[in-house]
């Protein structure tokens, strides 16, 4: 009986030492969510922006903006895409009044748009 408990300790604490260390390691290397992890990124003061994927492409995402500040404002879309490197569209600037889209592409080899951010 007394080396069954001893057993029944071991494997306890065995178990407990990599429910630990798994934790650890979701955590360090970004597996363990948060609820800050998924919030959007703002739109650029001034600017109201539309984003999102082309109706029939998963891979090319756009921003579409308006400037309503008061002064020249500069912007372009970034999309996260995956396993594929993250890509930039091109830099619109636009006066005060005007609306203008930046697009970009992410590469086919990946899992297509993740996340779609507006970057002043």
């Amino acid at each position: 009986m007394r080396k069954t408990m001893r057993n029944l300790s071991v494997t306890m604490l065995r178990s407990i030492a990599v429910a630990g260390l798994t934790a650890a390691l979701a955590a360090s290397t970004g597996l363990a969510t948060t609820a800050t992890a998924a919030a959007p990124a703002a739109t650029p003061p001034g600017l109201s922006c539309e984003t999102g994927k082309h109706a029939i492409d998963d891979y090319t995402g756009y921003a579409l903006c308006r400037n309503n500040g008061g002064a020249t404002q500069t912007f372009w879309v970034h999309l996260v895409c995956g396993w594929s490197p993250d890509v930039d569209g091109e830099h619109v600037t636009l006066n005060p009044g005007q609306s203008g889209q930046s697009t970009a592409h992410c590469a086919g080899l990946g899992t297509g748009i993740g996340e779609i951010t507006v970057q002043p």
